[in-house]
């Protein structure tokens, strides 16, 4: 399989990279489950950007740098936000359909989020990510430069020698058991994070870091991988595994409380319950230690019924269906592993330290959240860094076009190979998955980390 561009991923990063690079090639884009079970697909909140007059650059800039702890990179902050504007806009051409508000200076119904000092937040009610990833689907699926295949899992990167060094050259992609080497000039990571080496998270069930340890076995530079984002409210109940309950509910007036109905964020931060996301996540954690309570509770009964049936459409619906009405009671909420703010290094035009490899959307690290994501700036830097690494091969496209794949007898592969027995598979990832949950969750120590790592270096052997 052969074409110009190699996606892999079908979030809003890959999308978008694919929409923008269909200008200049062929571009196939592989997914590993259907095209939209994707962690943009299940983002509620929105998009972050600066449209209303009151807001300013440099506000969403300070807001990013706070909520990154002083480790994001500034030229990049500076770079996304004010691109932000544009990207939105782009959006909207495309097809995104976000709620508007006639009295904001915007014309968008803008929604307030923790660790924000403005109202900027685009959205569609609840159901931001579905409206985006539907709109990018049905241009993607319109154009006939693009093919988009499911059920179709990257295995390994493609590499090879190129003028004396290592390149990539595309991915070996598993379909049915068979696997096929699928050439490209430009491969993408666009794979997401890795929810799912956690116990509890609000991500897909696809979230399994694929992208990540591809790039790693490659020989990619990987960077700030302990800075894994835990979100404070999943909702709590036993059938239902991954149910985020979105910040812009604490933003529209949610206080977060205790089991005996007193709020406690104030003892923790003075923003209280809009202070940013590892705050809040480490501030239940310690709750539910001193208490040994399973859960909190996220108290919007201040609300009326009309608002939060027409704010929050999926979240009063899914609560209602599991006996709870939030108009009049607290939802049982919990943290859960959320976002992999670290990942594959890029630099600003999304390109990794492997030639001919590009890293886009959660698998990337690009600078701009620093130690923990500012909330809705995620779907933001997908946009804008798919935008400068297209702008960037559209740049140096007869440079790249005229790069000859190497013979088929130098191409490298991995050691992968067919295990005999699904249950060691399945057994180990659940290993993993309490490790980690249980050693290297929201709050860690030196005594924990080590162990640990014992326990990994067995399964990694």
């Amino acid at each position: 399989m052969e074409s110009d561009f190699l996606i892999i991923g079908s979030g809003i990063a890959g999308l978008s990279f694919a929409l923008k690079c269909a200008k200049l090639g062929t571009v196939i884009l592989v997914t590993k489950k259907r095209d939209v079970d994707t962690a943009t697909n299940l983002a509620q909140g929105g998009i972050a950007a600066v449209l209303n007059k009151d807001d300013s650059v440099d506000s969403h800039i300070n807001d990013t740098l706070i909520s990154g702890a002083g480790l994001c990179d500034k030229a990049i902050v500076n770079l996304v936000v004010t691109d932000g504007p544009d990207r939105i806009k782009e959006l909207v051409q495309i097809g995104v359909d976000f709620v508007k508000d006639e009295e904001s200076s915007s014309g968008y119904s803008l929604g307030k989020e923790g660790g924000h000092s403005h109202r900027r937040v685009a959205h569609a009610n609840d159901l931001t990510g579905r409206e985006i990833e539907h709109a990018l689907l049905d241009k993607a699926r319109s154009n006939e430069r693009i093919t988009l295949l499911e059920e179709h899992i990257a295995i390994d990167l493609l590499m090879a020698e190129s003028n004396g060094n290592g390149r990539c050259f595309g991915a070996y992609v598993m379909e049915g058991g068979v696997v096929t080497p699928y050439v490209a000039k430009v491969t993408a990571l666009c794979s997401g994070g890795v929810g799912k080496v956690y116990l509890y998270t609000t991500n897909p069930d696809i979230a399994t870091g694929d992208g990540l340890a591809m790039a790693f076995r490659a020989g990619a530079e990987m960077e700030n991988m302990e800075f894994v984002q835990f979100h404070p409210t999943c909702l709590y109940h036993p059938q239902e595994k991954n149910f985020l309950i979105s910040e812009a509910v604490r933003g529209e007036g949610g206080i977060l409380i205790g089991a005996d109905n007193v709020p406690f964020m104030e003892k923790y931060d003075p923003r209280g319950d809009l202070a940013t996301r590892d705050t809040v996540a480490r501030a239940i954690d310690k709750e539910l230690k001193e208490t040994g309570e399973d859960c909190v509770y996220l108290d919007i009964s201040s609300k009326e019924r009309t608002f939060l049936e027409k704010r929050f459409p999926t979240i009063f619906g899914r609560c209602l269906s599991r006996g709870i009405d939030i108009s009049k009671q607290p939802i049982p909420v919990v943290p859960a592993a959320h976002y992999m703010c670290g990942g594959v290094r890029t630099d600003k035009n999304g390109k990794s330290s492997v030639p001919g490899l590009f890293a886009l959307g959660e698998t990337a690290s690009t600078g701009l959240h620093g130690g923990n994501r500012l909330a809705s700036n995620s779907l933001l830097e997908a946009v804008v860094f798919a935008d400068r690494a297209a702008a960037y091969c559209s740049k140096h496209w007869s440079e790249i076009k005229s790069i000859e794949i190497p013979a088929i007898d130098s191409w490298k592969s991995g050691k992968a190979r067919k295990m005999s027995e699904e249950i060691l598979i399945n057994h180990n990832w659940d290993v993993i998955r309490r490790t980690m949950w249980n050693y290297v969750g929201i709050v860690r120590s030196r005594n924990r980390l080590e162990l640990a790592q014992k326990r990994m270096a067995v399964i990694y052997d």
